[in-house]
């Protein structure tokens, strides 16, 4: 039978390189990261499939599940649309001896390590600086200056949350950030 496998949680605020960092590690076979999909009520965008990018629920199936106890974190981004993490989805990866890898949000990831305090470790990735933050969503030209701001000062309240996570990963370079959440996530699964 497989060893049970463990959860990776990797937050950060936004424009810290979280998505590039996850991208490289999985790619890294001795580690076993998988995934987790995630359920939300959003509607479905071209190409996507149900179970693939994420399950799409109803509002009313996603509350249910939220009643039920079903979900290992969610957020309501505004009103009626949800994004969670299915328990299901993390038992399952687990159950075939796989670590689960949890892109979430700093509160979610925060509420995640509770539920789990043995089988996961939460990882922090922050960028070296809030100039250096606000530099590198100007340079990815996709939002308003007043977004920017708006983002920036949300990294700000959430790099406050950083302690409580179990390492920190700051992004200054990337190459050695992704050396280093290498090694954590190798020393955390052997």
């Amino acid at each position: 039978m497989n060893k049970k496998g463990k959860l990776i949680i990797i937050s950060a605020p936004s424009g810290s390189g979280k998505s590039t960092i996850i991208g490289e590690v999985i790619k890294d076979a001795s580690l076993r990261l998988e995934f987790s999909v995630s359920a939300t009520t959003r509607p479905p965008r071209k190409g996507e499939t149900d179970g693939k990018e994420y399950y799409f629920l109803t509002e009313q199936q996603f509350r249910d599940a939220i009643a039920a106890d079903r979900l290992a974190e969610y957020q309501e981004v505004y009103p009626g649309r949800f994004y969670g993490t299915p328990k299901s989805e993390i038992e399952r990866i687990i159950g075939h001896g796989n670590n689960v890898v949890l892109d979430l949000d700093v509160l979610g990831g925060i509420n995640v390590k509770k539920l789990y305090p043995r089988d996961a470790i939460s990882i922090f990735i922050m960028a070296p600086s809030v100039e250096v933050l606000r530099e590198r969503l100007m340079s990815r030209g996709t939002d308003s200056i007043d977004d920017i701001n708006k983002r920036v000062e949300k990294a700000a309240y959430e790099t406050s949350f950083a302690p409580q996570f179990d390492k920190c990963v700051v992004n200054d370079d990337l190459a050695t950030a992704v050396t280093q959440a290498k090694a954590i996530i190798s020393d955390f699964i052997k």
